[in-house]
């Protein structure tokens, strides 16, 4: 996925702004260029997502930069494509071989059992909570 994102140049004594225009509140900064805004901006996108997912939201589909370029509250500002990982979407169940020590396998089983989950859905579940 290719998202589109408006870049407020920085200098010396400002920040490189980053703004996503299609995920609502979704920004970031830099203080070293615009190779730094990008990839801050590529991981506040998939923050967004991952966010937006855990709460059962919608992920709006990208737009194209002509769409934003023409909006006055952009005037200035440069235009980037970040683009990330359509895998960070998918809720395809993937099969994983893991290795634990028996006695962390052991901790892992009680304390899944103890809330009513797998041994997968426990794993899950503490991922998506941290």
């Amino acid at each position: 996925m290719k998202y589109p994102i408006a870049i407020e140049p920085g200098d010396d004594t400002k920040a490189w702004g980053v703004v996503v225009p299609d995920l609502p509140g979704c920004f970031s900064a830099a203080d070293s260029g615009i190779d730094e805004a990008i990839e801050n901006a590529k991981e506040a996108i998939e923050l967004w997502i991952e966010t937006a997912l855990d709460a059962g939201q919608s992920v709006p589909k990208p737009s194209s930069v002509a769409e934003y370029q023409k909006k006055r509250e952009f005037k200035g500002w440069v235009w980037a494509i970040a683009e990330i990982d359509p895998a960070l979407l998918s809720d395809e169940i993937e099969r994983v071989n893991i290795t634990l020590p028996k006695r962390v396998l052991a901790r892992l089983d009680a304390k899944a059992k103890a809330q009513g989950e797998t041994r997968s859905g426990f794993i899950a579940q503490l991922a998506i909570q941290s």
